[in-house]
C-alpha cells in the first residue's frame, strides 16, 4: 500500500501503579492499548503522540497482517511522506482509558470481582487521560513530545497536555475543537447519554451480566452524534430528498435515503462500540473546561502553556466552529504563545478533520516540517 506504514501490531502496556482519578476515584491497575509508527531516535526528541476523539482507538494507521482492510482511522494523515511524517516521526496511538479497544474499561474484567467493571467504572476526565497517557511516555523515555495532536476530543486532550504537562510538549495541534463545551454542546450529549440510559436492557450500566446489549439507545445516541458531525450542504450534497424508492409509503419506515444511512451508521456502531464507554466519553467532553478553576477566565486558564499551537477549523463545522477554535487562540495569545491559526473551507462539517483536505494537508505538512527541522536541528 503506497505511503502506508504497512502491517501493525497492537501492543499492550500493563500499569500496577494506583491511578487517582480527578473524581477521587482509584483504578489500583489497568492497562493502555497502543501503536507505534516509525522509528523513535537516540535522544527521543521526535515522538508525537495523537490523541483520538469520542470513538477512536489506537488503530491510526497501517493494517493488520490477519485483517489487510482494516485500516487506521487517520492512515490518510499519517505515514512515510504524509503530513505526519512516519520517516521523520515515531509516532504513538493509544485507547484511552476507559475505552473498549483494548485499554481498561467498563466491559474489562474487575480483578477484586472477576465481574466486568460496568457502572463502577470511575468518570473519566480529559485530565484522567493525560495523566495516563504520560505513564506511557514515561515507559519510553520520552521526557518531551516534539507534539502533541488531536482532533474533536482528541484536540482537547492537546490542549490539556500544554497545561499539565507545560515542559513535556513543544507543540500542540489542535483540529476541529473546543476550549470547552457550549450548552448546545452539553445538551445534545445530554440527549444521546438518555437515549442509552432509558434502554431496558442498560441495567444501570450493568448489562454485561444480563447478557444483553443496549442496541436500541446506542444506536439512537450515534444517529444523534452523527447528524451533528455532518455540515447541512454534506447532506444536501449526497443524499438531498432522495427517496429509496419512486414513491412515497405514508409510513413510518425508512423512506429517504437519509435515514437509510443513520439507521445504517447507528447499527454499524451499536455492534462494536460499548454503551458505557460512549456515555464516558461523553461527561468527559462536558467536564473540560482549562477556565473552571479560574472563574471562567480562560486567560488564567492557559497560562500555564508554554508550547506553540496550530489552531485548525472548518467553515462548515457548526458542532465545533471556527468562533469555538477561536476561543483557544484568544487566550493563548494573550498569554504571548506562538500561534498559527487555519480556518479551512470544507462542506464536510465536523468530520473535516477526519478527510483529505489539499489545503488542511497543506498546513498540517508544512507545520510539521517545521517541528522536524527543529528535531534534526
Amino acid at each position: 500500500m503506497a505511503n502506508s506504514v504497512g502491517i501493525v501490531t497492537a501492543q499492550r502496556a500493563l500499569f500496577d501503579t494506583p491511578l487517582t482519578f480527578r473524581s477521587g476515584a482509584v483504578l489500583s491497575r489497568y492497562e493502555l492499548m497502543y501503536e507505534t509508527y516509525g522509528t523513535l531516535n537516540a535522544d527521543k526528541s521526535n515522538a508525537i503522540l495523537i490523541c483520538h476523539a469520542l470513538s477512536g482507538h489506537h488503530h491510526v494507521a497501517g493494517h493488520y497482517a490477519d485483517e489487510p482492510r482494516n485500516i487506521g482511522w487517520w492512515d490518510n494523515m499519517v505515514g512515510p511522506g504524509k503530513p505526519i511524517n512516519t520517516d521523520n516521526f515515531f509516532v504513538i496511538g493509544l485507547n484511552n482509558l476507559g475505552g473498549c479497544h483494548g485499554s481498561t474499561g467498563p466491559s474489562s474484567i474487575n480483578p477484586e470481582t472477576g465481574s466486568p467493571y460496568g457502572a463502577s467504572f470511575p468518570m473519566v476526565t480529559v485530565e484522567d487521560w493525560v495523566e495516563s497517557q504520560a505513564r506511557l511516555a514515561d515507559r519510553f523515555g520520552i521526557q518531551q513530545f516534539a507534539a502533541v495532536i488531536g482532533g474533536s476530543l482528541g484536540g482537547m486532550q492537546a490542549l490539556q497536555w500544554s497545561l499539565a504537562y507545560p515542559e513535556r510538549v513543544r507543540h500542540v495541534l489542535a483540529i476541529a475543537c473546543a476550549p470547552r463545551l457550549t450548552a448546545q454542546n452539553i445538551a445534545f450529549n445530554d440527549v444521546a447519554r438518555n437515549a442509552i440510559l432509558t434502554d431496558p436492557d442498560f441495567h444501570g450500566g450493568d448489562y454485561y451480566q444480563h447478557g444483553v446489549v443496549p442496541t436500541r439507545g446506542l444506536r439512537l445516541a450515534r444517529m444523534l452524534g452523527h447528524i451533528t458531525y455532518l455540515s447541512d450542504d454534506a447532506m444536501a450534497d449526497k443524499f438531498g430528498r432522495a427517496l429509496r424508492t419512486e414513491k412515497f409509503n405514508y409510513g413510518y419506515e425508512v423512506e429517504f435515503q437519509i435515514e437509510s444511512y443513520l439507521r445504517y451508521q447507528g447499527d454499524k456502531f451499536a455492534a462494536y462500540f460499548d454503551a458505557n464507554t460512549y456515555l464516558l466519553m461523553t461527561k468527559a467532553l462536558d467536564y473540560f473546561d482549562p477556565s473552571h478553576d479560574f472563574g471562567g477566565d480562560l486567560n488564567c486558564g492557559f497560562a500555564r502553556a508554554r508550547a506553540d499551537f496550530l489552531v485548525i477549523s472548518f467553515t462548515t463545522d457548526w458542532r465545533f466552529s471556527p468562533q469555538r477554535s477561536r476561543e483557544i487562540v484568544r487566550p493563548l495569545l494573550h498569554n504571548r504563545r506562538n500561534v498559527s491559526y487555519a480556518e479551512i473551507t470544507s462542506n464536510h462539517g465536523h468530520d473535516s478533520f477526519l478527510m483529505e483536505h489539499p489545503h488542511y494537508f497543506d498546513v498540517m505538512r508544512a507545520y510539521l516540517a517545521r517541528v522536524s527541522q527543529e528535531v534534526s536541528a
